[in-house]
């Protein structure tokens, strides 16, 4: 079963980050198309505006946005991350929580405003927000309609590209210094658990996976093209050969379970486990002839957090979670 995230693990993340930086994530569950994210490239102008040059072109924003509504759970890992409130934003499903690995009393005062995909463009409006973060995959083609309501700055995906999107959502919100603080942290983090992890090479020769077991659908397993594919890279954590490649993830059935062979599985669940293929394949002889079954190297994780968490402080409590599971006692 995943572990539950805990309050202090979560504040454990944050305690790391440079005063005023509060790290948070969040991931994407959908396919990526192959483009990067735009990067900001905006300069500041008269009148307490600045110009950010994004996926849809140009949008005037104001210098130090305060009333900022996210779309898409990268852009609001982003503003958490940030030191910002947003007065808006999406959830997963229609009536869905906030993602529980972010500071509950950072998103008290956010108000839902629909699902992914589907915001409601009236409780938008109604918040007044002075800047809206989105990306294309989610919401292009109600990027005219959204303008009409504040200035809106679209990435032009999630996942893989996420570090761009942060420094895109910097540059929208005016604060560049907490993220360039917030990728130091990171960046720290990623050297201290690879020491911890037995040094580069020791790294590199332990092959590392993500499993996702989907309700009513086959079982996922992720490429170097998503989130969590792009966690593993920066750790130069080894990868099965036929994972190691670009991409966003290969379906396996409970008769192809050979493909999941390595040397450590990190797992997590979507939906109803009981329709996805978990018992299936988890019962079954060829999965518990995989070497890293065999060895205890198997580990249940938050899909929410894996999944979703796209973002510096998603990024920083993965990070946390590979640490106790796959670093030495003491490490």
């Amino acid at each position: 079963m995943p572990r539950p995230l805990s309050r202090r693990a979560a504040l454990g993340l944050a305690a790391g980050l440079a005063p005023g930086v509060v790290l948070t994530a969040c991931g994407s569950g959908s396919p990526a198309p192959g483009a990067g994210a735009a990067g900001p490239t905006g300069g500041g102008s008269a009148g307490g505006t600045r110009t950010v040059r994004h996926a849809r072109g140009e949008s005037t924003v104001p210098a130090r946005a305060s009333r900022v509504v996210v779309l898409d759970t990268d852009a609001l890992d982003s503003v958490i991350t940030l030191g910002l409130s947003p007065v808006g934003a999406t959830t997963v499903t229609a009536g869905a929580p906030f993602p529980a690995y972010l500071p509950a009393e950072r998103l008290s005062g956010t108000k839902p405003v629909g699902a992914i995909g589907q915001p409601g463009l009236e409780t938008i409006a109604a918040l007044r927000p002075d800047l809206i973060l989105s990306n294309q995959v989610r919401d292009d083609k109600r990027y005219d309609e959204l303008s009409k309501i504040a200035p809106t700055v679209l990435s032009r995906t999630t996942g893989p590209t996420w570090k761009e999107n942060v420094r895109l959502h910097a540059e929208a919100l005016g604060r560049q210094t907490e993220a360039e603080a917030a990728d130091a942290a990171y960046r720290t983090r990623l050297r201290d658990l690879v020491t911890a992890l037995g040094g580069p090479a020791r790294a590199a020769a332990t092959r590392v996976e993500m499993a996702r077991f989907l309700a009513g659908a086959p079982t996922r397993l992720y490429l170097n093209d998503t989130f969590v594919g792009s966690l593993f890279k920066d750790l130069g954590l080894g990868r099965p050969a036929n994972q190691d490649k670009p991409g966003f993830s290969m379906e396996i059935s409970p008769e192809q379970v050979d493909q999941a062979a390595a040397d450590v599985i990190f797992y997590s669940v979507y939906g109803d486990a009981a329709k996805s293929d978990r018992g299936r394949i988890t019962e079954g002889a060829l999965w518990k002839g995989l070497d890293a079954v065999r060895s205890g190297r198997v580990f249940g994780v938050d899909d929410s957090l894996w999944m979703l968490g796209i973002g510096y402080t998603g990024a920083g409590l993965i990070l946390d979670e590979i640490r106790r599971d796959l670093a030495p006692a003491g490490g």
